[in-house]
């Protein structure tokens, strides 16, 4: 029998935990599948997926939903759940919330049929996500640079959500802070904020930096203009797959590039499930 007010927590990190229990702490009813190695609070259930099905109204699925475009992403299980025609008749009449849905849309025609929500779209998401990016890229800074960041000279490439709380950040320890940017309207709100601006497309052709941050999800950082860096600056890329630096280009240069993928979930797993959770609340109230 359904309960209207349960969730269904199928598979994902660290974040989707943190989730399961805030949910549960809200009062509501919580089942997780997906998490063999996870010892839950007393308030979530353990569940295998068909109980989880036929329990719940709500499901939740993780960020992203598939990273082989063919199973779950279950990071804490061995057993892999496969995306098929059978796993998407278990979410017909229900709700259903995930992270990066496009791949999962594919594993069968019977997603046309379902009502789906993808969190990730949503912009409260994307902005309140972009704190614990910054601060993860921060982090790996403070890590993998030999100085101290106050007094680096700081490159943050791209001037979205994410560009503008790390400069704002790296501003606050005491970087000297250079922003690029495409857009003319962006370099004025660049240059108005108090940092350095400069035009995307001409970067690294003089100067040089301590450390550099990649939010743009394109290959910026090609073989020919690493090969101009002379300072081997670190390099910090929070772009999505693939990134936008040649890496084994980076890496015959002797330049150190990372490229630092779901931070959220890394560095911050509570605040990221929290976040979800929220995104997940309005879209239902709406």
């Amino acid at each position: 029998m359904i309960d209207i007010n349960s969730f269904g927590v199928l598979g994902g990190d660290k974040r989707q935990v943190a989730l399961a229990e805030s949910i549960a702490a809200d009062g509501f009813t919580v089942y997780a599948c997906g998490f063999d190695s996870i010892d839950f609070t007393k308030d979530v259930k353990k569940a295998e997926l068909f109980e989880t099905a036929e329990k719940c109204e709500n499901i939740i699925l993780p960020l992203p939903v598939t990273v082989d475009g063919v199973h779950l992403n279950t990071v804490y299980s061995e057993n892999t759940i496969e995306l098929n025609d059978s796993f998407a008749l278990l979410m017909k009449n229900k709700q259903v919330f995930g992270g990066m849905m496009g791949r999962l849309y594919q594993t069968s025609d019977e997603w046309d049929l379902i009502e789906t929500y993808d969190y990730y779209t949503r912009e409260e998401f994307a902005v309140h996500n972009a704190v614990p990016t910054a601060e993860g890229a921060i982090e790996i800074a403070m890590r993998e640079y030999p100085g101290t960041l106050n007094g680096s000279k700081c490159l943050v490439v791209g001037y979205g959500r994410i560009g503008k709380i790390l400069s704002r950040m790296l501003k606050g320890i005491g970087a000297f802070v250079t922003v690029s940017a495409r857009k003319k309207s962006d370099m004025a709100w660049i240059e108005s904020m108090g940092y350095t601006a400069k035009l995307t497309e001409n970067i690294c052709e003089k100067e040089q930096y301590d450390i550099i941050f990649n939010t743009v999800p394109a290959m910026i950082f090609s073989r020919k203009l690493l090969s101009k860096m002379c300072s081997k600056p670190l390099i910090i890329d929070l772009s999505s797959k693939p990134g936008g630096v040649d890496f084994e280009a980076a890496k015959k240069f002797g330049i150190n590039a990372i490229h630092a993928l779901s931070l959220p979930g890394k560095v911050a797993p509570k605040a990221a499930g929290e976040i979800i959770k929220n995104t997940i609340y309005n879209m239902m109230e709406e």
